[in-house]
């Protein structure tokens, strides 16, 4: 299976120029401090919409755009970040949008998607039921991580992570369905190859972990996580080959440890984010991930959008 390229990635980071943020990578010196590290966080809890999903879903839809003109609309499956992303892009362009969400998704997440206008279809099936939607209307069905185009345009966040300070030793990333890991591993291991890129997972929403062991991508139970942005149901054919090409290693994380991390992440950086960007300090405090004295980590914040009931858990 074709990994993404260099080129790939110059092309998102052509279409995605203006539409997205450039979110910054920040010290955190009390944090590394305390962990021995020189540690910075990439903060893609201030894009668009919350998350880093934005990046991936724009540059699908105007490279398909490019390739086969404008669709007639915009079909996605998502228990939160992505829904939100795909809402926000077929706003921006003007187009209708369906939303394929689990009937346990995250109220404020479900809110989101509906107050950008697009329309919410709880479902179980969510593969199959936006399959279904996009055949009856003549949608395009836009993939939420196992897609070229998405993987490239998650990979411009590797690229700005490279830009903005010396090359890391390590990075540590937030896993689900593995686009946002794919991409920040093609542009890194292109920038930096001695670069060190973890990917990070809860045990109860492992399905790059399960793929990784079994050669089985889809989980044998519902994927069930405190950090709900990574409870991919199934691994991605793209995603899984990109992490075997490029990754180091995935590891997984007690839920129990999750939200301990959290709370000491919000308190140290002061950034408002959600429990799955916590995931990777949780790894690093499980001691699950191999570090030297000093090395400069960056920590990958995936989204900030998070539960109020959660929130409430901050005390």
């Amino acid at each position: 299976m074709r990994l993404i390229t260099g080129d790939d990635i110059t092309a998102a980071e052509r279409r995605l120029d203006g539409r997205v943020v450039r979110t910054p990578l920040l010290d955190a010196p009390a944090l590394g401090a305390d962990l021995g590290l020189r540690l910075a966080v990439k903060a893609e809890n201030l894009q668009h919409t919350g998350s880093f999903k934005v990046r991936g879903a724009t540059n699908a839809l105007l490279a398909h755009t490019e390739r086969a003109g404008a669709p007639a609309g915009l079909v996605a499956f998502s228990a939160g970040n992505h829904a939100i992303a795909v809402a926000h892009v077929a706003r921006a362009a003007g187009l209708p949008a369906v939303v394929c969400m689990p009937p346990h998704a995250v109220p404020g997440k479900l809110a989101a998607v509906r107050r950008l206008g697009a329309e919410a279809v709880l479902t179980d099936d969510l593969l199959a039921t936006a399959e279904a939607v996009a055949a009856e209307r003549g949608f395009h069905l836009l993939a939420p991580f196992d897609d070229p185009d998405v993987i490239a345009g998650q990979a411009t966040v590797g690229r700005e992570i490279l830009a903005d300070g010396p090359p890391p030793d390590l990075v540590l990333v937030p896993v689900g369905g593995g686009g946002l890991i794919s991409g920040i591993a093609a542009a890194i291991r292109a920038g930096s190859p001695g670069t060190r890129i973890v990917g990070v997972e809860p045990d109860g929403a492992n399905a790059m972990s399960h793929a990784l062991r079994t050669g089985t991508h889809t989980l044998p139970v519902r994927p069930a996580s405190v950090a709900d942005g990574l409870a991919a149901p199934f691994a991605g054919r793209h995603t899984l080959a990109h992490v075997r090409a490029l990754v180091d290693t995935v590891v997984e994380v007690p839920e129990a440890a999750v939200l301990p991390a959290w709370a000491e992440l919000v308190e140290a950086t002061r950034l408002l984010v959600e429990p799955a960007a916590a995931v990777t300090l949780a790894a690093l405090r499980a001691g699950l991930v191999e570090v030297a004295p000093g090395e400069r980590t960056v920590l990958v914040l995936s989204g900030g959008n998070v539960a109020p009931a959660v929130l409430a858990t901050l005390g």
